[in-house]
Order: structure tokens, then C-alpha cells, then sequence
């Protein structure tokens, strides 16, 4: 396993270079990359189709910024300053534990205000050359695909959220014992948590700009999937706890030639410390990362980067062939739920002492799987009546 992009390049190359990156953040960033990328094709061919629109954005230019923007720009380059500063002449530290280095106090406070007064100067000095005697009022178009980046980032700031606040119900214990850590940390999010925290708000953002709720859906469909799958790479890769239960099974002869990994597993070097401490760590470039699990688990999060690959692609193949709003995402909602139904069943996950032991997961995935199945009908039949009229 690699806790970090370090750790990676040391085991590639065998040189290890300080980077405060970890594995599951960057392939999350990968994640988001990706769905943007894939988001933005599709937002273009829906508005040449007519399917969405430009809408137009009224602004005025010239106008004098007035003291809180000025505090704003000040406060929040200082900030910056403040943070990037301390990183730099402590890097060591910084690359040590990145999330505690940044949500604590330490900063370098003459750096903070030499960035944020360099930046507000900056700012005011622009703002003197465009002002206008009198400012005017000019009209933008804005094309549903330049609305990607806010987009992208109010999924992500919003998904995380989710996804945080619905690990630590369904982990209340672990919570208690350790809250700011378990809020802090890259690991431990669970992704019905983000998906809706995340729909929400995108849902929310989109319709001031006259898109429909139905028609953005059906765009993020694909980006979803994909995302999902390309984000369980870093779970993999990292050993962030996503794994299953133990698989004591020899490997199958079918499998002779495929990694002993892709079977089974022990996770060494796990980022989450979890297991017994390993006869063999190696060098110090592995510390404190030196715990391994006791028994061999399924690899779940490898198991579903490769089955939300293949759904990736036939969503991506079957967008341009129905044509009714809504449908697609109903699609995307009944493959996630069948999916993460099944991997639930060899996937290490708390149970509720009901239905013989239920996961969350497998509450909501099967609650999605219905709502996808209804929805469908519901809109196909919807089409069809108006097709009758």
C-alpha cells in the first residue's frame, strides 16, 4: 500500500521524495478531474441539441470596489500567506501530517500580512484602471458548460461534507473516541453521504440558471460513475479501510494468472494503521505505515473500480440513444444500487441488528434501486401519454 504519492515513487523508483499529498486525496482529485472533463462534453452536446440553453448574466463594469471587498481580499490572501509561509520554512512538518498542519493555529504571521497586503494592492491597483465616470451595464451569455468548475467544486466541498457526516453516524463510536480526527481525515467517507449532500447542492446551484432538474442529472450520470470508480482506485492503493471481509479461499485455478492481490489480501503499509505490526517494514521511508490485517480480505474497492468502469462506458453509450429527461439518471441510480448491493456482501461494514444484519449501504442502495425502477416507468409512461395527446 501507499499512504502517500512518497511512498509510490519510493517503491517505483526507490527514491523518496517529501510530498504532502496522500494516495486516496489524489486520486479523489483525479476522480473530480475526470468528471469535470466528462461532464463538460456532455453539458456542450445537451445545448447543441437545444436541450439546454445559454442564459444571460447582467453585470456592471467600472464600478469602484468599496472597503469589504478590500478587507475580504486582505483577509483571505493573509490567510493563505499565513499558512503557506509556515509550510514552506517547516516542511517537515507539514509533510508529516498535512490535515493537522493546516487546521491548527501555527502560521507565519509576517509572511500572512505580506501576501495579503501584496494582493490587496494588487487588486485596488486593477480596479483604479477599469473604473468608469459613470460604470455601464453589459450582458454575458453563460453556456451551461462554463458552469462546470463552480459546479465541480460545490460537489466536491458539499460531497465531502456528506460523506463525512454520514460516516461518522454510521461509525459513532469511532467518533466519540476520536472526533476531531475522524473529521479531519481523507479516509472514512462514505459515498451515499456524498452523493446526496452533493446532488443537493449542485441541484440548487444549477437552477439559477434555468437548467432542469431532470437534464443536469442525466448529464452527471456518466461523470458519476466514473468518479466513483476512479476514486475507489485511491481507496485500493491506500488501504483506507474500504476492503472486505476475510478471504481465507485458496485462489481459483481460472485466476493462476492474475495477481495474488486481485484475490486476496493482507494491506501492508495501510494508511489507516489497521492489522498487527508486519516482521518486515523496511526502511525507515515506511514509518509509521507498518501494520498489516491479520488475514487476507476481498479487495472490494478494486472489485468496484472495475464494475463502475463498465457501467462508465455503457452510460456513456446509451446517453445518446434516450432521449427522455430523467431516464438515464434512473439508470445510473438502479447500476449503483446493484452494485453496491452485491459488493456489500463480502465488503467490511457495520450491520443493523435488523433483516438478519442490514448495512446502511444496503438500506440505501436498495431504496435507490426501487427509485430507480419506478422512476423510470413513471417517466417512460409520462413520454408516452404525451406522445398519445
Amino acid at each position: 500500500m501507499y499512504p502517500t504519492i512518497s511512498h509510490l515513487i519510493y517503491d517505483l523508483f526507490g527514491i523518496y521524495i517529501p510530498l504532502p499529498i496522500q494516495t486516496f486525496g489524489f486520486w479523489v482529485a483525479i476522480a473530480f478531474l475526470l468528471a469535470s472533463w466528462t461532464l463538460t462534453l456532455e453539458l456542450k452536446r445537451k445545448e447543441a441539441l437545444g436541450i439546454m440553453k445559454a442564459t444571460k448574466k447582467y453585470e456592471l463594469i467600472g464600478v469602484k470596489l468599496n472597503y469589504s471587498d478590500f478587507f475580504f481580499s486582505f483577509f483571505w490572501s493573509f490567510i493563505i500567506g499565513f499558512k503557506l509561509c509556515e509550510a514552506f520554512y517547516n516542511y517537515s512538518d507539514f509533510v508529516a501530517n498535512p490535515q493537522i498542519f493546516i487546521l491548527s493555529t501555527r502560521g507565519n504571521l509576517i509572511g500572512g500580512i505580506l501576501v495579503g497586503l501584496i494582493y490587496t494592492y494588487l487588486k485596488w491597483s486593477k480596479n483604479k484602471k477599469e473604473q468608469l465616470e459613470i460604470p455601464r451595464k453589459i450582458t454575458t451569455k453563460i453556456h451551461p458548460y462554463q458552469l462546470v468548475g463552480n459546479i465541480t467544486m460545490i460537489a466536491a466541498i458539499s460531497g465531502i461534507v456528506g460523506a463525512k457526516i454520514f460516516h461518522n453516524l454510521e461509525n459513532f463510536d469511532l467518533f466519540l473516541n476520536d472526533p476531531f480526527g475522524q473529521l479531519i481525515s481523507f479516509s472514512g467517507l462514505t459515498f451515499y453521504g456524498g452523493l446526496i449532500g452533493g446532488t443537493v447542492s449542485v441541484l440548487w446551484y444549477t437552477k439559477k440558471y434555468s437548467i432542469r432538474a431532470l437534464d443536469i442529472c442525466d448529464a452527471t450520470a456518466p461523470s458519476l460513475m466514473l468518479a466513483y470508480g476512479v476514486g475507489r482506485i485511491g481507496c485500493q492503493m491506500s488501504g483506507d479501510g474500504d476492503w472486505g471481509i476475510d478471504n481465507l479461499s485458496p485462489k481459483p485455478e481460472w485466476m493462476s494468472f492474475l495477481p495474488d492481490w486481485m484475490w486476496s489480501y493482507n494491506f501492508p503499509h495501510n494508511v489507516i494503521k489497521e492489522g498487527i505490526p508486519m516482521q518486515d517494514c523496511g526502511n525507515e521511508v515506511w514509518f509509521p505505515y507498518c501494520y498489516e490485517l491479520a488475514n487476507p480480505v476481498w479487495p472490494t474497492a478494486f472489485y468496484e473500480t472495475i464494475i463502475c468502469t463498465i457501467f462508465f462506458l455503457f452510460l456513456w453509450k446509451i446517453r445518446k440513444k434516450i432521449n427522455i429527461s430523467g431516464v438515464i439518471f434512473c439508470v445510473y441510480l438502479i447500476l449503483n444500487g446493484i452494485e453496491r448491493f452485491m459488493i456489500e456482501k463480502v465488503r467490511i461494514n457495520n450491520e443493523y441488528d435488523i433483516l438478519n444484519g442490514i448495512t446502511q449501504a444496503e438500506i440505501i442502495s436498495f431504496c435507490l434501486l426501487v427509485i430507480g425502477i419506478s422512476g423510470s416507468y413513471f417517466l417512460i409512461k409520462k413520454s408516452k401519454n404525451k406522445l398519445d395527446y
